[in-house]
């Protein structure tokens, strides 16, 4: 294991006090009189990035604000580590492991290094695989058992191995093959198999069980499952490899379960579950939208990444994201930052960043195991377009914490209906402005309101936004987009000085829910080891039944 960072303490570096002062100052400022002394930062504190805009303008910033920010990520040596990281160095220290996503979606020729072997053969060879196996789904050529064509296919996965791509195929049903249906099931809640399942024929439905280890309880539930469901129509066992694929590392499991060891796909230890969409894990989006497509998306990822390390700092899309929420976080308290995509494509967007951003920076303990003295990872949360304006955008606007939003936009679709995308986009520039300069208390008197009514029409405004707009959600665009946020997650973690790809928070759950689960079958267990809460729930829910 490489030696753990002996860095300063993140609040005694000059660059944080100098934040602190500046701080002290910007908190009494508002963006109203931000764009009044300064009219033009809103054509100045832009990105223009091939394939991504990026407006920060509408951020309790000012230069200053930017440059000191800036210094301290010069100062916690972040474009430094991203370089390690695609190195392939083991910047996963408690795992032992190298961090290697971003080889994935390497299209140069450039090889990547891990314990002094190129990594890049491998995953050309399993890029490969799946191209070849996605085409002979999609022109029929795969047949099940009984010789009839797949029509559906559904990935059996949890967490990494379910977010991201179910997040894309959505995002991307635009390019989707309309004779294929691309299902998840990924809740152990037997609900979900059956809403998935409802209604398709067996005998033209294909399985991908996606478990690196093939023993990641729900996923191996859900797939014993599938199994019998489709035994129960074919009633002949070697349907079993006609029917199941599996993204695995684990070769003996997926024979027994009655794979086909030659349609398993698989991936590395230094791929994590969370920033696995370019791997195996891709399969079924590749399915989806077709190799050619799945080979465009991979180019958005690896042109931000490539931006993201070769960029200046001052121009570096993920570097200015993550700062700003640094800047909300440890100095203004935000807790938590909304993610506002206005494209019903990118519905499961937010839930796939949750995932990202708070397994990854959900930490308390720094990397010397020290417990932080600052805050880390926010809530991140959001809902697309216009539904969020009908839901929550009131906390908002007018409720009593300083929520920092990311808005999303496009300029077109590739589908259009009548004036919808007009009207969508109408609203997407409305709010961010309303969120920034609100509705005073003049304006509101000038109106003729009652007197009693003003004080609950005022919009103060003053809440800080990003406006991130792009061309078209394509393959590419999607791509960068979620390299834009792997980035700015790990800029975020660079900073705070905890380690982002490790989880060893989701650890304990599993383990006591398997000791529940022996007592759960077996009613004479004793329920001593649990607390008084705990074991009265476990008895309620054992008569329960």
């Amino acid at each position: 294991m490489t030696k753990r960072s002996c860095s300063p303490r993140l609040t005694s570096r000059p660059e944080w006090k100098a934040l602190q002062a500046h701080y002290r100052v910007m908190k009494r400022r508002t963006l109203r009189d931000l764009f009044a002394e300064d009219p033009g930062r809103g054509r100045r504190l832009v990105v223009d990035s091939p394939g991504l805009y990026l407006d920060y303008s509408k951020n309790l910033v000012t230069d200053e604000t930017m440059q000191l920010l800036f210094r301290l990520a010069e100062a916690c040596g972040v474009i430094e580590s991203a370089g390690r990281m695609m190195a392939g160095d083991r910047i996963n220290e408690t795992e032992n492991r190298a961090v290697l996503h971003t080889a994935l979606r390497n299209r140069s020729n450039r090889p990547v290094m891990v314990d002094g072997q190129d990594v890049m053969p491998a995953v050309r060879e399993v890029l490969d695989r799946m191209g070849a196996f996605a085409r002979r789904i999609r022109t029929g050529e795969w047949k099940g058992h009984t010789g009839r064509r797949i029509r559906n296919v559904i990935n059996i996965g949890i967490g990494g191995s379910d977010l991201g791509p179910a997040m894309a195929c959505q995002a991307l049903q635009g390019y989707a093959d309309p004779a294929l249906s691309v299902r998840f099931v990924s809740n152990v809640d037997g609900t979900h198999f059956l809403e998935q399942t409802r209604g398709l024929d067996p005998a033209e439905t294909l399985f991908i069980v996606a478990s690196k280890t093939f023993t990641t309880q729900e996923t191996m539930t859900n797939a014993e499952t599938a199994r019998r469901w489709l035994l129960q129509a074919l009633r002949d066992e070697t349907a079993v490899a006609r029917h199941f694929v599996a993204v695995s590392t684990n070769t003996d499991a997926v024979r027994k379960f009655g794979i086909d060891p030659a349609n398993r796909f698989g991936f590395w230890d230094w791929v994590g579950g969370r920033y696995s969409l370019c791997s195996a894990i891709g399969l079924p989006v590749m399915v989806a939208i077709g190799p050619e497509r799945f080979g465009e998306m991979l180019d958005g990822f690896h042109a931000m990444d490539r931006h993201f390390l070769e960029t200046p700092v001052q121009r570096n899309l993920p570097v200015i994201l993550g700062l700003l929420g640094v800047w909300y976080n440890n100095f203004f308290k935000a807790e938590t930052t909304a993610v506002l995509p206005y494209s019903q494509a990118l519905a499961r967007f937010a839930a796939h960043l949750q995932q990202l951003d708070m397994e990854s920076n959900g930490k308390s303990v720094d990397r010397a195991g020290r417990h932080v003295g600052w805050q880390t990872g926010p809530v991140v949360w959001g809902e697309p377009g216009t539904n969020g304006q009908h839901a929550f955008y009131q906390l908002i606007h007018q409720g009593s914490k300083m929520i920092p939003a990311d808005f999303i936009g496009f300029c077109r679709l590739p589908e259009t209906v009548g004036d919808h995308h007009d009207k969508l986009m109408a609203n997407f520039l409305a709010q961010t402005e309303a969120l920034a300069f609100g509705k005073p208390r003049t304006a509101v008197v000038a109106e003729g309101v009652k007197r009693a009514l003003v004080p609950h029409k005022v919009f103060d405004g003053n809440h800080p936004t990003n406006t991130l707009l792009a061309d078209c959600l394509d393959p590419a665009t999607l791509g960068r987009l979620v390299a834009l946020y792997e980035h700015k997650v790990f800029v975020q973690g660079v900073i705070w000085n905890v380690f982002s790809f490790d989880q060893w928070g989701v650890e304990l759950g599993k383990v006591l829910a398997g000791r529940i689960l022996e007592e759960i079958r077996d009613p004479a267990r004793s329920l001593d080891a649990h607390d008084g809460s705990t074991a009265a729930l476990l008895e309620r829910y054992r008569a329960g039944k």
